[in-house]
C-alpha cells in the first residue's frame, strides 16, 4: 500500500473522494506499528479493534453521501494523559492501573467527531512529568531517528509516532515544552497554543496554569489542520477562551512580507549547542529572504523562567497529585490504617521523578516557605511576561532553538536532574507567559539528529506564527544535508 497518501489532508481528501478507504489507511498503518513499534516503544496501548470499527464507520459515511468530517479516515495517535472512555488511561504510571475513564477529553470527542480514528495511546514521562520518556511505568520510548537516543518528552510516544510513521497526527500537552522538544528531537512539527484555546478538559492535570494540548505532524498544514479541528470554547473548561478559532490553514500562504522577527538574545548564548544555534541563524536568514525583517530582542526574565517554572509546576503538581489516595480509583495497597493505605499506595504508585516533584512542591507551598519561593517564583512569571510585552511592542514574532540540544542518548541525563531540567529552558517561558509557540524541523545537527527551530507569538496570533513556520519549512534544508 505504497501509494496511500501519507499526510492528513490527503488522507481525508482521498478518504471523502472515495479514492481510499479509511479501513484501507488504518490497515496500513496497523501493520506498520506491527512492525516496528516493538523497538520503539511509542504506545502503550495500540486499539486495533476500535480503530478497524471506527474507519468502517467513516466509509458506511462515505457510501451514504455523507461527508464524515476534516479529518476522515485519518489515524491519530493520542498522548496516555488524555481521557478515553471505557479505554484504560495510565498517564504511563502505576497509580492509575485499571483506570477507565467514563468519558472523553473534549479534544478526543472533537477529532472523533471530525472523521479522526484513535488508532492508540502513547507512552509518556509519568505524569507528563520529565523531557526524555524514560521515566515510565511502561519503559522508554525510542527516538525512529537513532534507537540509541530518547524522543524527548514528555510526549515522546506522540512524537515519536508521528515521526515513525504511526499515524500521521497525534496529539500532546504541553506544561513546560512537553510538546515542542520532543517534536525538534524527532523532527516533526509540535505546536502549543495560547492558553485556553484548546479545552483541557479531560487531560490529567500536571499544573493547570501551564497545561496546554496541542497536535504533532509532519507538515505544518497538517498541524493548521488538526488545531482548527480541536481548538474553540468549551463550557466545561472554566479556563477556555470563548472567542473564534483563526483560520490557520487559510493563512499559510501569506509570507512573512514585512514581518518584523526577533531573535531573542537570552537563548542563543550560553548552553545552546553551536550546530543548533547555526540552523537557527540559517532560519532568521530564511525569514529575511522571505521579506521579513530581523532584529535581536532582549527578554532579560527569560534566564530566570528554569527557575520559576521549576517552584510553579511541582507546586501545582503537588496539589494536582493529591487525588491519588488509593480510595477512589486506580491503584490500592491496603494497610492497617487509611494513612498507612494512602502512603504505601502512593510510594507503590508512583515514580522517582513524580516524587521529586511533589516534594519540591509540597516544600514551596508550605508555611513559612511559601513567600520566599512560591510567591516570588509568581512575581518573576510577572516579569516574564511584561518582557514578553515588552518585545512584542517591537516585534511580531520570536525565533529561538527549541531544544539546546539534538537527541541525547539514554541515561545520559537521569543521573542528573538539573541537566535534564535544562533542555526545557527555550520552551518554558511561552508557557509562563500563556502564549502560542511552535517547533519546526530545520535540517539536522553535526550529528545528524534533527534540529528544530522556535517561533512563538503573542496570545491568539496563531495565524501569524503559522505563516512563519509556512516559511521555514518550505526553506528548511534536508536532515541529511552534510554538516558544515
Amino acid at each position: 500500500m505504497s501509494d496511500l497518501p501519507t499526510t492528513a489532508l490527503d488522507i481525508a481528501a482521498a478518504v471523502r473522494a472515495g479514492s481510499v478507504s479509511a479501513s484501507e489507511v488504518v490497515e496500513h498503518h496497523l501493520d506498520r506499528i506491527a512492525a516496528t513499534d516493538g523497538e520503539i516503544g511509542a504506545f502503550n496501548l495500540v486499539l486495533a479493534d476500535e480503530a478497524r470499527a471506527a474507519a468502517a464507520a467513516v466509509d458506511a459515511a462515505v457510501a451514504a453521501g455523507r461527508d464524515p468530517g476534516p479529518l476522515a479516515g485519518v489515524p491519530i495517535a493520542l498522548k496516555d494523559n488524555l481521557c478515553t472512555r471505557g479505554i484504560p488511561t495510565t498517564c504511563s504510571s502505576r497509580i492509575l492501573e485499571g483506570w477507565r475513564p467514563p468519558y472523553d477529553a473534549t479534544v478526543v470527542e472533537r477529532v472523533a467527531a471530525a472523521g479522526a480514528v484513535a488508532i492508540g495511546k502513547t507512552n509518556l514521562d509519568e505524569f507528563a512529568m520529565g523531557s526524555s520518556t524514560e521515566n515510565s511505568a511502561f519503559g522508554p520510548t525510542r527516538n525512529p531517528r537513532d534507537l540509541t537516543r530518547v524522543p524527548g518528552g514528555s510526549s515522546g510516544g506522540s512524537a515519536a509516532a508521528v515521526a515513525a510513521g504511526h499515524a500521521p497526527l497525534s496529539l500532546g500537552s504541553d506544561t513546560g515544552g512537553s510538546i515542542r522538544q520532543p517534536a525538534a528531537l524527532c523532527g516533526v512539527v509540535g505546536v502549543k497554543p495560547t492558553y485556553g484555546m484548546v479545552s483541557r478538559y479531560g487531560l490529567v492535570a500536571f499544573a493547570s496554569s501551564l497545561d496546554q494540548i496541542g497536535p504533532f505532524a509532519t507538515t505544518v498544514a497538517d498541524a493548521a489542520l488538526l488545531f482548527g479541528v480541536t481548538a474553540g470554547h468549551d463550557g466545561r473548561d472554566s479556563t477556555s477562551i470563548d472567542g473564534p478559532v483563526p483560520d490557520l490553514l487559510g493563512a499559510l500562504d501569506h509570507g512573512v512580507e514585512g514581518l518584523r522577527v526577533g531573535l531573542v538574545t537570552e537563548l542563543m548564548g550560553e548552553g545552546i549547542a553551536p550546530d543548533v544555534a547555526a540552523r537557527v541563524e540559517q532560519a532568521a536568514d530564511a525569514l529575511r529572504a522571505a521579506g521579513a525583517s530581523v532584529e535581536e530582542v532582549s527578554i532579560p526574565a527569560a534566564a530566570y523562567g528554569l527557575s520559576a517554572y521549576y517552584l510553579i509546576a511541582p507546586a501545582e503538581a503537588s496539589s494536582n497529585l493529591a487525588r491519588y489516595d488509593g480510595v477512589r480509583y486506580g491503584l490500592r495497597v491496603d494497610a492497617a490504617t487509611t494513612a498507612e493505605m494512602n502512603a504505601a499506595t502512593r510510594t507503590a504508585g508512583f515514580g522517582p521523578e513524580v516524587k521529586r516533584r511533589i516534594m519540591l512542591g509540597t516544600y514551596a507551598l508550605s508555611a513559612g516557605y511559601y513567600d520566599a519561593y512560591y510567591g516570588k517564583a509568581l512575581k518573576v512569571r510577572t516579569l516574564i511576561m511584561r518582557d514578553f510585552d515588552r518585545a512584542y511592542g517591537q516585534v511580531d514574532l520570536l525565533l529561538t532553538p527549541t531544544s539546546p540540544t539534538t537527541a541525547f542518548r539514554f541515561g545520559e541525563k537521569t543521573d542528573d536532574p538539573m541537566s535534564m531540567y535544562l533542555n526545557d529552558i527555550c520552551t518554558i517561558p511561552s508557557n509562563l507567559a500563556g502564549h502560542p509557540a511552535m517547533s519546526v524541523p530545520f535540517g539536522g545537527g553535526a550529528d545528524g539528529m534533527p534540529v528544530g527551530v522556535q517561533v512563538l507569538a503573542p496570545a491568539l496570533a496563531e495565524s501569524v506564527m503559522f505563516r512563519a513556520a509556512a516559511v521555514l519549512e518550505r526553506a528548511a534544508p534536508p536532515l541529511d544535508e552534510v554538516w558544515s
